[in-house]
């Protein structure tokens, strides 16, 4: 069974995204490199702030609906408890 994951990436003035992958390293590399176009190129949303693991898709997605349907407040908490200096982390995964 193929691992999930959700992340939260964020841009200079703390613009939030939150998505859903089964290969991390590869979509945040897709995202900083401008592959796929939208949101995240529209508003150069590219610095992971923070994530979390599942052991399965199914769970990563229904993480994500919860993170997406919760408030902003919310997701700065989450991310100011593993992350309070939102440095971009995603070199730390390599």
């Amino acid at each position: 069974m193929k691992k999930g994951y959700i992340y939260i990436l964020s841009n200079n003035s703390k613009t939030l995204y939150v998505g859903v992958t089964s290969d991390l390293i590869k979509r945040i590399y897709e995202h900083k490199n401008n592959i796929t176009k939208g949101f995240t190129t529209k508003y150069n949303i590219k610095s992971l702030v923070y994530y979390e693991i599942f052991d399965s898709i199914e769970d990563a997605i229904t993480r994500e609906k919860q993170l997406k349907a919760g408030s902003r407040l919310k997701k700065v908490a989450l991310i100011e408890s593993l992350n309070p200096t939102w440095k971009d982390i995603y070199d730390e995964l390599l």
